[in-house]
């Protein structure tokens, strides 16, 4: 049997294989418009040109908000939320859950923490050995816990998260306009060769095909951007929306939202003139998040975690609230 480091390096590179079939078919997709049907088939100059000025320009950001979201690395957990040494070797030895819960909430005493796990328990990660922040979770494909994780995209072989999830948002937007304005621009073409207007060459095939593929990937990344779309307005994670989190009075998806426009903010900054710039404007350290019931206010709040006698666990917050 192949040893498991072995194992795990195929595992990997297999994982690339979506992210090459996507490379090849954009490298194809971009010979096809520029070569075949800008060059060797529109017989208007002035065609040509506008259309291959938009076609680079939506090409571009598409490449690039795509490369951003493939190579940003996750963002984890600070060295904080990890157990001091001698904490962690006492909750090793532990064996019964309650005592392994009194160690994590004395740990979490003076860490910003207004989520729990369903039972109402310190959200630990055993394979990480880190107490989770909010909107944290453990990706099993890329082995580590991801600050405010969204998914694990196949497609781009990253964990979606805090770091990258304006990349993400962006990539699909880029995507949805660079097929969008293919499909456009080529049906006139596409009915010419299909209806025999103009003579059977190489580029036949290329155009017909270049219009199936771009309007199948419209429709395919239309739904998953409106969904995206509708996650932000909401300032819900993929993660949140299947499983709401859980807070001191019970779960509640809206938790973290603050209305539509802070949502925005959330994602894609202060400043409106980076907004469809793939460079990172997200505001958060993605440790800790504003919620609607709280406000995290640095000088005024305080949180302490200590254990009940009867339940082994509470959360006292004094903090000012927040209107809703």
């Amino acid at each position: 049997m192949a040893p498991t480091h072995v194992l795990r390096c195929c595992q990997r590179g297999l994982a690339w294989i979506p992210v090459i079939f996507i490379a090849l078919v954009v490298c194809w997709s971009y010979y096809a418009y520029v070569v075949e049907l800008c060059i060797f088939t529109i017989p208007s100059i002035g065609e040509k040109i506008v259309y291959l000025i938009f076609f680079h320009l939506s090409f571009i950001m598409f490449v690039w908000s795509y490369w951003k979201t493939i190579f940003t690395n996750p963002a984890n957990p600070s060295k904080e939320f990890c157990l001091p040494k001698a904490e962690k070797e006492r909750y090793e030895k532990e064996e019964r859950p309650e005592s392994q819960q009194e160690i994590l909430w004395r740990a979490a005493t003076s860490l910003p923490l207004y989520t729990r796990t369903g039972a109402g328990a310190i959200r630990y990660c055993d394979r990480c050995q880190v107490i989770k922040p909010d909107r944290c979770h453990h990706c099993s494909a890329c082995d580590m816990c991801v600050l405010k994780m969204d998914h694990h995209c196949p497609w781009v072989n990253n964990c979606v998260g805090f770091s990258n999830y304006k990349f993400f948002i962006l990539f699909l937007a880029y995507s949805l306009v660079y097929c969008l304005f293919i499909a456009a621009t080529v049906l006139q073409y596409f009915i010419k060769f299909w209806t025999n207007e103009l003579p059977d060459t190489q580029a036949k095939f290329h155009v017909l095909f270049l219009f199936f593929v771009a309007a199948m990937f419209c429709i395919s990344i239309l739904s998953l951007f409106s969904y995206h779309l509708w996650l932000v307005g909401k300032n819900r994670s993929t993660i949140e929306a299947f499983r709401a989190p859980v807070f001191r009075t019970g779960s509640d998806k809206n938790g973290f939202s603050l209305g539509f426009r802070k949502n925005i903010a959330q994602v894609f900054g202060d400043q409106k003139k980076y907004w469809l710039l793939p460079v990172f404007t997200s505001q958060g350290d993605g440790l800790t998040f504003p919620t609607r019931l709280v406000t995290a206010d640095a000088e005024q709040a305080t949180v302490t975690l200590q254990p009940e006698p009867d339940k082994s666990e509470t959360i006292t917050i004094s903090m000012e609230t927040c209107p809703v």
